[in-house]
């Protein structure tokens, strides 16, 4: 799938998306995280995939979000109402092979994320790591909120070629004629 026909799908769909989620989720910062992650995922479907009707494949992918998202508000709930056997959790530590080669990940990942141009860095950490919502991104930076994902789009496939290049996995990464 093209990125082009993804930023097309985006303009055309995302208001009708945020309302989906809106009518499911109850919560307008839910249901923006759930476009954006829905948009996300759609940009980790490989880019030669042929999908015959895009929009229904949107909505397919968000249905799945709002589900999952649901699912996961219900076990928080339950985790909250039940006072867990401490004695019966088990450990998970992980091994030093395990933190080293996470560090390296994480070193790779940064390098990526520098090497995008100086406001797609700055949108996407204060999206990522700051968990600022994309409107108040755009008032902070004074951008169209329409600019704030477009760098978010770009940082997240950025982010997905690395991925795949470490995974081995060169179906999934981007040509540069496909992030125009």
């Amino acid at each position: 799938m093209s990125f082009s026909l993804i930023e097309e799908l985006h303009r055309k769909e995302e208001g009708r998306l945020r309302r989906f989620f809106m009518r499911r989720l109850r919560n307008d910062a839910d249901a923006q995280d759930a476009t954006q992650e829905t948009f996300a995922r759609l940009l980790g479907v490989a880019p030669k995939t042929q999908i015959e009707n895009p929009q229904a494949y949107l909505f397919q992918i968000a249905k799945t979000v709002a589900a999952r998202n649901i699912t996961l508000t219900q076990a928080e709930r339950s985790v909250f109402e039940t006072v867990p056997d401490i004695e019966n959790i088990a450990e998970d530590q992980p091994t030093p092979d395990r933190i080293v080669t996470a560090r390296q990940y994480l070193t790779i990942m940064a390098r990526a994320i520098e090497g995008l141009p100086s406001r797609c860095q700055e949108v996407f950490i204060l999206s990522r790591l700051h968990g600022l919502p994309n409107g108040e991104i755009a008032r902070q930076l004074g951008i169209s909120r329409n600019m704030v994902e477009k760098h978010i789009m770009r940082a997240l496939i950025t982010c997905r070629d690395v991925r795949a290049r470490l995974n081995g996995d060169p179906s999934t990464i981007s040509t540069p004629e496909a992030n125009k």
